[in-house]
């Protein structure tokens, strides 16, 4: 910094420069439309995330061992020297810090658009509107940044993402809703968990599974109502509002929210549930994981029915959630994903493969959908094969463009990606998904059929609780048990394999494939495969 004289006024010329943040280029949205200026006194809390002490070793986040949230910080969370700078450098720009935590490697900071434009800027910040990726016909306003975003040079290395900026929003639910009158056939929970042979004398007691919500609320009165008629205590409930997110019942997600806390209670009606309410954006969507994820108690399960194509994600974007969810892994934490409803395309209108994010990670269990049918009395299944209407609603899967294949997958038969060899294949696991076969839940005191992966995911986090309860332990990242066994054309014991459908450009076979993953489950089989010989 210099000082110099101009005509007898004294001014001050900052020479710090801001540096470019690695991975944080984005693009506008393609249906924005402008709506102004962000103003340079708009309040705004970002939060940045910094760089781990040591990498975890893969085989903590593959393996049986687990660590917990105090060991994970004090061994791979952040650096007290590396947040001790941060947090000065933003106070003497005259920012608020709102919260440290060492195990997430979060800091947020608070302060005016003007005031934030010392530490970070974006390259281009504007109020637009786009369209609710829970229901199009909406239009919501919010903050959007194109280019990069800029830092504080002693924050370079450091810090490796911010979010906050921009708050568009950034996922949408996997749900596909039906009059119940347009159904084939239907199931409760209760039937598929018989259908699916989920371990006997076991509810989930003593486990909490987690469930991340970007909107929606639970209606004053559905929960009772429905496991009244199911004959089931209604399970323990507790709400976490995360950040902005708040549980506002009336909004279009208020189906996702009750899928996922009906299908979970009906099947691990034991199991405590929490349900972590956060603002659909890359920030609130991040902060909502974290939080589910360092819970005390730490969960067993974590349930996500939200996700986008990986390409409308920024590097730093992926790279934040995809390192928590390292760290669930690491402490035994099974976090099951919706693998998306838009088949191969994953909805892009020029119809090229993608995948869905989370769910393409490799630390998450990917869910893919299987249209079923059975008799939901006696458990005995007629058919059950991919799930693709034929309209564009289908099981999403096929090869990440972003992630490399892990080892546990390396010899299962996933294709090569396009111009790309040896990436992560999705999904892992699958179960009924298709509305027109979907599940019988009560949304707003209404009887209403649906379906999609948003249902696979909490009925594969029940499971999982179901497995932990009876093997006596949490059971972490499950991929590598699960690929055990399986080769080209074979899946292993615990699965029925489905072998008849597409997504599009993929098909189902014997074996693992992009459509159904290993199959849908066989609970006690699964069991029987995790119990020590």
């Amino acid at each position: 910094m210099r000082t110099i004289r101009i005509g007898g006024t004294l001014e001050i010329m900052d020479k710090t420069r801001l540096v470019p943040l690695r991975g944080s280029k984005r693009t506008a949205h393609a249906h924005a439309r402008s709506t102004g200026a962000v103003s340079d006194s708009e309040r705004i809390e970002v939060t940045l995330v910094l760089r781990r002490r040591a990498e975890i070793p893969d085989g903590l986040v593959e393996g049986p061992e687990t660590i917990t949230r105090e060991e994970l910080a004090a061994r791979y969370g952040a650096d007290p020297a590396d947040i001790d700078r941060v947090k000065r450098s933003a106070e003497q720009h005259g920012l608020t810090v709102t919260l440290v935590d060492p195990a997430s490697r979060r800091i947020k900071i608070s302060g005016t658009l003007g005031q934030l434009r010392s530490v970070v800027k974006a390259d281009s910040l504007t109020m637009v509107t786009t369209p609710d990726p829970a229901d199009e016909g909406r239009m919501v306003e919010h903050r959007q940044r194109a280019g990069e975003l800029r830092i504080l040079p002693e924050w370079d290395g450091v810090v490796i993402g911010v979010t906050g900026l921009d708050n568009r929003p950034q996922a949408r639910p996997h749900i596909q809703r039906l009059e119940a009158h347009a159904a084939l056939s239907s199931y409760s929970p209760v039937d598929l968990g018989r259908i699916y042979r989920f371990p006997p004398g076991t509810d989930g007691s003593g486990h909490t599974i987690g469930i991340v919500e970007l909107g929606g609320g639970i209606p004053e009165g559905d929960m009772d109502a429905y496991f009244a008629e199911l004959g089931i205590p209604t399970p323990l409930v507790d709400v976490v509002e995360v950040g902005n997110g708040s549980n506002s019942p009336g909004d279009p997600a208020d189906g996702e929210v009750m899928l996922d806390m009906e299908v979970i209670g009906a099947l691990a009606p034991g199991a405590r549930q929490v349900v972590y309410f956060a603002e659909n954006s890359a920030q609130g969507f991040a902060d909502a994981i974290s939080t589910a994820v360092f819970a005390d108690p730490t969960p067993t399960a974590v349930s996500i029915s939200w996700g986008q194509r990986e390409d409308l994600w920024t590097a730093q974007g992926r790279a934040i959630l995809d390192a928590t969810l390292a760290d669930a892994a690491a402490m035994g934490v099974t976090v099951c994903v919706a693998a998306g409803d838009n088949g191969c395309s994953d909805g892009d209108s020029t119809g090229k493969q993608h995948t869905d994010f989370p769910a393409s990670s490799p630390r998450a269990l990917a869910c893919g959908g299987t249209r079923l049918d059975a008799d939901p009395v006696s458990g005995t299944i007629t058919s059950e094969t991919v799930w693709n209407d034929g309209h564009g609603s289908a099981s999403g899967g096929g090869v990440s463009r972003k992630f490399r294949q892990p080892s546990w997958q390396a010899n299962v038969g996933v294709p090569n990606g396009t111009g790309q060899a040896r990436r992560r294949g999705v999904p892992d696991v699958s179960a009924d998904a298709d509305p027109r076969t979907g599940y019988k839940v009560l949304i707003h005191g209404h009887d209403e059929i649906i379906g999609g992966t948003s249902a696979v995911a909490p009925l594969w986090a029940a499971l999982t609780v179901r497995l932990a309860e009876a093997v006596g332990h949490p059971l972490g990242m499950l991929q590598p048990a699960l690929y055990d066994g399986a080769a080209p054309g074979v899946s292993p014991a615990g699965f029925r394999d489905i072998t008849l459908g597409d997504i599009g450009d993929f098909t189902a076979t014997p074996g693992w494939d992009a459509c159904t993953g290993l199959g849908v489950p066989d609970g006690q089989a699964l069991l029987a495969r995790l119990v020590p010989a």
